[in-house]
């Protein structure tokens, strides 16, 4: 166990790394509600980029964490 090696990161920093999460978070949950918004009054493609959006947020949210 003497040989273990730090993981290489991006370059960023812990700080920058929780801020990048916490920023990620906002838009993922802020673009599922826009596309639940979109649902309910029927806009279609408010339904459609807020789907979109979300799941690209959440999957930058989800490699960040890693």
């Amino acid at each position: 166990m003497s040989d273990l090696q730090r993981r290489s990161r991006s370059g960023l920093s812990r700080t920058q790394r929780v801020d990048k999460a916490f920023r990620l978070t906002v838009a993922t949950g802020g673009l599922a509600v826009a596309a639940i918004v979109g649902l309910v009054v029927g806009l279609g493609w408010l339904v459609a980029i807020g789907v979109v959006g979300a799941v690209l947020s959440g999957w930058m949210l989800r490699n960040t964490l890693r």
